[in-house]
């Protein structure tokens, strides 16, 4: 990205926004994703002229990337001259979008379910790298917090979020439900549901059909029993931590059990990189908006974006 020229920049160190930025404007298919975007683009027959695609997309990914509301998205524009350059609106009177154009864009991306293409689009340029492979899919859900709050003008929590317990604490709120290649770590399924809807019951969905083993922790036991099952997948679900305690570790068919669940451990440890990057590293660890579908639609594209993170070297090396 070339510097904004805007006589105020006078630093010449690389932060590390800055540098993620730009690996990100490296490795993101603009060109893919402008095409998917451009056929749902308004006219521009009345109002203001409207922005393009990319800007949209890029102040978009950005909001992902930094945990931004709509009105605080068009504040960091205003204020932060590297993220009016990463979205090239780094002209001093270039007009910025402001956040009703922010939320139109993001409604539109909902409305024509384009963030599920987005992950779609990344993917298949992951495929064509040789990084995303079909062998084996590892599933896992995690919480995602939601206001439990009743301060609000209705009175009430979100209706489509609810309560779940985990060991023994209760969480309120979503769950997001993944698989993910078992060679790569990356993620091809994405599935949103309310906190209460267990692990197994989300299972068969989590695969893409194409895969031969599947692995998962103690969630899952019984995967391969339920009428939704897939012929052909072989289930490595993990024991259960009280019957794995009581294995004997002078008894050497013990032993071999235990070293066959760190082996199936080792492989299920993949599924909890795309966790750590959406919850660490873009910072979502609370829903930001009210009902499943609006959340699920903004995990599609947070995953989508993970998968880019973690495949950044190799796919700037390819480039290169």
């Amino acid at each position: 990205m070339k510097q904004a020229d805007l006589g105020l920049n006078l630093s010449t160190k690389r932060t590390r926004k800055r540098e993620f930025l730009e690996q990100m404007d490296r490795v993101v298919p603009w060109a893919a994703l402008v095409e998917l975007v451009s056929p749902y683009a308004p006219d521009g027959r009345r109002g203001r002229p409207p922005f393009s695609m990319q800007t949209m997309l890029r102040i978009h990914f950005m909001q992902q990337w930094f945990t931004l509301s709509d009105p605080a998205m068009e504040e960091s524009l205003h204020d932060v001259p590297l993220f009016r350059e990463f979205a090239q609106l780094d002209n001093w009177d270039t007009r910025l979008p402001d956040e009703t154009t922010i939320l139109r864009f993001r409604r539109l991306l909902e409305r024509h379910k384009l963030a599920e293409q987005i992950l779609g689009v990344v993917n298949e340029l992951l495929r064509e790298k040789g990084l995303l492979l079909r062998t084996g899919t590892v599933v896992d859900a995690t919480l995602i917090a939601a206001p439990s709050s009743t301060k609000n003008s209705k009175g009430e929590r979100d209706p489509e979020m609810h309560q779940s317990k985990k060991g023994n604490q209760w969480y309120f709120g979503m769950k997001a439900h993944i698989g993910v290649d078992a060679e790569s770590g990356l993620v091809h399924t994405v599935r949103g549901t309310a906190g209460n809807v267990s692990d197994v019951v989300e299972a068969t969905t989590l695969l893409h059909g194409d895969e031969t083993e599947a692995w998962g922790d103690a969630g899952y036991q019984g995967a391969h029993k339920r009428p939704d099952a897939k012929e052909g997948v072989r289930w490595n679900v993990a024991m259960r931590p009280g019957k794995r305690a009581k294995l004997d570790s002078n008894n050497k068919l013990d032993q071999l059990v235990n070293q066959l669940e760190k082996i199936k451990a080792s492989i299920r440890a993949k599924v909890e990189h795309p966790f750590r990057v959406i919850k660490r590293q873009f910072g979502h660890v609370k829903v930001r908006y009210r009902g499943l579908k609006k959340n699920t639609a903004q995990l599609f594209t947070l995953f989508a974006l993970s998968n880019l993170w973690m495949a950044r070297h190799e796919l700037m090396e390819a480039r290169a």
